[in-house]
């Protein structure tokens, strides 16, 4: 899953996304709503973290004008505003959930695991593709009654595969879960971490559709 974070904050922006990557997120940081623009211009994302105290402009404001130009991906605010006439007004400016700052990292990781859920449409955060199963809120995967450890990267990798099982999901798609603006990317780096993959879960479980990407096969029952 890959965010965007809006944090002027250098400290908190840069703890914040230390551990969010390690738990598993691509994160791209940025201190600007102008930045914020031109990220979204090139990039897709699985959900924003938003201040709302930012040196070129209102957060709150901001939201409200994405909103209407038609984005729907997850927003989280994040603020030290704690009344709850601000909550409201974030809650109904467009945000999917409003933390109030100084906040527990794991209680955020809950809620933005929360939010990508119902982005999804999954009540659960149990995600089954035949005898995989995946925990998308604790990034456990087991097969069968075997857990499987896995790394953040390869974590990131199938899950991008298992929240569409049984659909090609390009390259392009799949860096961009893996990585953020300031990571290099090396030409063969994705398909080490397929290979790596189809050694944990079983190499029949990931197929390569030459050209296309990859596709997670939702096996057949008995």
């Amino acid at each position: 899953m890959k965010l965007l974070l809006i944090e002027d904050e250098l400290a908190l922006s840069e703890a914040l996304s230390s551990l969010l990557r390690a738990a598993g997120y691509a994160v791209d940081a940025v201190a600007l709503l102008r930045h914020a623009d031109a990220a979204i211009q090139v990039s897709r994302y699985d959900a924003l973290l938003l201040d709302l105290y930012l040196p070129d402009g209102d957060g709150l404001s901001w939201l409200r004008r994405w909103r209407a130009a038609g984005h729907t991906e997850p927003v989280i605010i994040l603020t030290a505003r704690d009344q709850v006439s601000d909550r409201i007004a974030g809650l109904q400016g467009g945000a999917d959930d409003y933390v109030v700052k100084p906040f527990d990292v794991q209680e955020l990781q809950a809620r933005l695991g929360a939010v990508l859920r119902r982005a999804q449409g999954a009540a659960s955060s149990w995600l089954q593709v035949g005898a995989l199963a995946l925990d998308l809120q604790g990034h456990r995967v087991c097969v069968g009654t075997q857990q499987i450890e896995l790394t953040a990267k390869e974590w990131a990798v199938l899950e991008k595969l298992a929240t569409r099982p049984g659909q090609i999901v390009n390259k392009e798609a799949l860096d961009q879960a893996l990585y953020s603006f300031d990571d290099l990317v090396g030409s063969n780096t994705l398909e080490v971490y397929i290979s790596r993959i189809r050694k944990k879960i079983g190499k029949e479980r990931v197929q390569t559709i030459r050209g296309l990407g990859y596709r997670l096969v939702i096996e057949k029952t008995p």
